[in-house]
C-alpha cells in the first residue's frame, strides 16, 4: 500500500484561525481606553466579545472543532474551547498528530478584514487594537516560527497607518498582509482604486502576499435569517455561496489594473474554494476579448487568465470533483487549507464526522501527478509564505 501524501510532502495548511485568549487586547492596549478595549464578558452563561460596548460574537461561536452540535448550537464559554484553538503548544501537538507541517494563521475577533474594530470609532484605539493583535500573533507563533505562519491584520481605514504597519510588521516575522476584501462596504474605495497603491507597493517591496479572506464585508445575512429558510439552512446557504463573492474581488484586481501595476505581488483568495475559478476566469477572458478592454487599456499586456496564472492563488478544503478540474487548469495556483477550527472547517467531530485531512487529500488527489500534488500541498505555499 502506498504511503499517504502527507508522508511524502510537507503539508502546509494555508488557512486556519486563532481563537484569541481573553486578555489579547486588555494586556496589550493602554488602560486609558477602559471598557472600550475588546474584552470578554459572560452574559447569560455565554462568553461574548465586547468591542466598543457592542457584542462582537464569542469564542465558542468560531471554535467548532470537535464540537457535538451545529450552528446555532455552539460552545458557550472560552474554557470549553479545545486548547489547540488558542494555545500554540497545543496547536503544534495537534498538527503533529494530523501530520501537518505548517499552518497559516488568521484572526477571528477583529473580523476577517479588521472590520470589527470600526465599532471603536476612535482611530487611535482602532490602530492600537490592530497593532496589539499583530504583536500577539508574533508572540503566539514564536512557539515555532518555522511552522506557525503569522498574517498581519490591517487598519484598512487609514492608508498611512496601513503602510506604516506593513513596515513595522515585516521585520517582526509576518509573512502576509490581510486586506479587507470588500472595503466599499465600509465606505472605502474598491480594491482596484489607486488609493490603495501605496499599500500594494509596500507589500510587494517586502515580498509579502496580500490575502483576501471571505467575510470582509458584512455578516448580517449570515446571522439574520432574512431568507426565512431556518437557521441551519440559512447558515449553510450563505456559507456555500459566500465563497463566490471573492470572484468579484479577483475581477476588481484584474480589470482594475492592480495585477498590471504590481506584477510581483502575490494575491491570495482565502477560504473561498477553487471549483469556481475555471468558470470565472474563462468568463473574464471572454468578456475581456469581446468587451474592448484591450482598446480601452492598451497598457494591459496579459489576459485575465494570464494575470491569474502569474500571481493569484486560491485555497480549498472540501472539494473533490471540482478540485480536479481546478487543479488541471491552474496546477501552480491552488493551495490546501482546513479552516480550523471554524464551523465549516475540516475538523472531525461528533456532529461532523469528516475525514482527517490526510484521508481527504489521499482520496481527493488520488492519481494526480506527483509534481501537482507536491505543488498543491507544499511547493506553492512554501514559496508564497517563505517557508523554504
Amino acid at each position: 500500500m502506498s504511503r499517504s501524501f502527507f508522508d511524502r510532502y510537507r503539508a502546509i495548511d494555508t488557512d486556519t484561525h486563532v481563537t484569541e485568549p481573553p486578555d489579547t487586547w486588555t494586556s496589550r492596549v493602554a488602560s486609558k481606553w477602559g471598557d472600550a478595549i475588546p474584552h470578554i464578558e459572560r452574559v447569560d452563561g455565554r462568553d461574548l466579545w465586547i468591542i466598543g460596548g457592542d457584542v462582537a460574537g464569542g469564542p465558542g461561536m468560531v471554535t467548532a472543532a470537535g464540537f457535538d452540535g451545529t450552528i446555532p448550537e455552539t460552545r458557550l464559554t472560552f474554557d470549553e474551547c479545545p486548547p489547540a484553538s488558542y494555545d500554540a503548544t497545543a496547536r503544534l501537538a495537534m498538527m503533529d498528530e494530523e501530520r501537518i507541517f505548517a499552518q497559516v494563521l488568521y484572526p477571528n475577533t477583529g473580523g476577517f478584514g479588521s472590520q470589527a474594530f470600526l465599532k471603536l470609532k476612535d482611530p487611535d484605539l482602532m490602530l492600537a487594537c490592530v497593532r496589539a493583535y499583530n504583536d500577539f500573533l508574533v508572540e503566539w507563533c514564536s512557539a515555532d516560527p518555522n511552522r506557525l505562519v503569522p498574517v498581519m491584520a490591517s487598519p484598512f481605514w487609514d492608508v498611512d497607518a496601513w503602510v506604516a504597519e506593513i513596515e513595522r510588521c515585516a521585520p517582526l516575522g509576518h509573512k502576509a498582509v490581510l486586506a479587507c476584501n470588500q472595503p466599499q462596504v465600509w465606505g472605502q474605495p474598491m480594491l482596484h482604486d489607486r488609493h490603495w497603491d501605496r499599500v500594494y507597493a509596500a507589500a510587494q517591496a517586502h515580498g509579502l502576499s496580500i490575502s483576501f479572506h471571505i467575510g470582509g464585508g458584512s455578516f448580517e445575512e449570515l446571522i439574520d435569517d432574512r431568507a426565512g429558510c431556518g437557521v441551519k439552512a440559512n447558515f449553510a446557504r450563505v456559507s456555500s455561496t459566500i465563497f463566490i463573492d471573492n470572484s468579484k474581488q479577483l475581477a476588481d484586481l484584474i480589470f482594475g489594473g492592480v495585477c498590471h501595476r504590481f506584477p510581483d505581488l502575490p494575491l491570495v483568495s482565502v477560504e473561498s474554494g477553487v471549483g469556481w475559478l475555471g468558470s470565472a476566469i474563462e468568463a473574464m477572458d471572454w468578456q475581456w476579448r469581446n468587451g474592448g478592454v484591450a482598446k480601452e487599456h492598451p497598457e494591459y499586456d496579459l489576459l485575465p487568465s494570464e494575470y491569474f496564472e502569474r500571481q493569484i492563488y486560491g485555497c480549498f478544503w472540501f472539494e473533490e470533483e471540482a478540485l480536479r478540474s481546478a487543479v488541471a487548469r491552474f496546477p501552480k495556483n491552488i493551495m490546501w487549507e482546513t479552516d480550523y477550527p471554524h464551523p465549516t472547517s475540516m475538523s472531525p467531530g461528533p456532529a461532523t464526522p469528516a475525514d482527517h485531512p490526510a484521508d481527504y487529500i489521499d482520496r481527493a488527489m488520488a492519481g494526480l501527478p506527483e509534481q501537482v500534488v507536491h505543488d498543491v500541498l507544499e511547493g506553492t505555499a512554501a514559496r508564497i509564505y517563505h517557508l523554504d
